[in-house]
């Protein structure tokens, strides 16, 4: 079994109202890529959020009592702040520099996903401006993936990811926050394993295998590698949902 992850060289900066599937397409073919079935394309969150418009200049926010309140905990911005209320469902921890939310598509993450980092606006500045993760990251990816089969006459699957810590582990890893078209969970209970013993509990996260995977050739500063191509996904492809990866909070044992 081989799993063969390429980065797609020479990809544009993408603009807001940019069509992702056709600057893929186009990636593919300078890259002399051409699709087949069971292929899968994993795109960063940043150019999805471009794409959709998703730039937020910091001086149209004006921050609520509770984004004050919040943001003299955090020590950050209080407009920051109010964009992340926004983008949430429940503050879960605030400390000096740090404030984790449940994002309303249903993931803890840090700071909503709002981010400063490779993020210019309009006016060819970078200060002052943030993006939000897609409004739905299973709709964008299901979008680009419905374009890239008709293009391409072929059955595909998309994964958006981007990067994010966690509770238990020092350092960020790439994770899934919007699929179409391949499995988020793969369920392997009652598989014998090589001495026959059938599996028990064991469940993977095969989304966000391949999307920390790909986020390795991704890289996380100036590479410029937004798009990477993955030939040998060893599990079927089905429809999926980004709900399959998120812990029930009845068994969230970190809240």
């Amino acid at each position: 079994m081989t799993l063969t992850l390429t980065p797609l060289q020479g990809f544009p900066l993408v603009k807001p109202g940019d069509s992702l599937a056709g600057l893929v397409l186009q990636a593919l073919l300078v890259n002399h890529i051409s699709l087949q079935d069971g292929d899968v394309l994993v795109l960063a969150q940043k150019i999805v959020s471009k794409s959709e418009g998703r730039l937020v200049h910091l001086s149209h926010v004006t921050p609520s009592q509770r984004a004050k309140d919040l943001a003299d905990a955090s020590e950050k911005d209080a407009r920051f702040i109010e964009l992340v209320l926004q983008e949430s469902s429940e503050v879960l921890r605030v400390r000096p520099g740090t404030i984790i939310v449940e994002h309303r598509n249903g993931f803890v993450c840090a700071n909503a996903g709002i981010d400063h980092s490779n993020v210019c606006g309009d006016d060819g500045q970078s200060e002052d401006w943030v993006l939000l993760l897609p409004e739905d990251g299973n709709l964008s990816a299901g979008r680009i993936r419905k374009e890239l089969e008709q293009t391409t006459n072929t059955h595909l699957g998309v994964l958006v990811i981007d990067s994010h810590g966690r509770a238990w582990r020092n350092g960020t890893v790439g994770i899934s926050i919007g699929m179409s078209g391949m499995p988020g969970l793969v369920d392997l209970r009652g598989r014998p394993d090589l001495f026959g013993f059938h599996l028990q509990v064991t469940q993977v996260g095969a989304a966000d295998e391949l999307a920390a995977a790909a986020s390795l050739v991704m890289g996380q500063a100036s590479e410029g590698l937004p798009v990477v191509h993955v030939r040998g996904f060893p599990y079927p492809l089905r429809e999926g949902d980004l709900s399959e990866l998120i812990r029930p909070r009845d068994m969230d044992m970190f809240r």
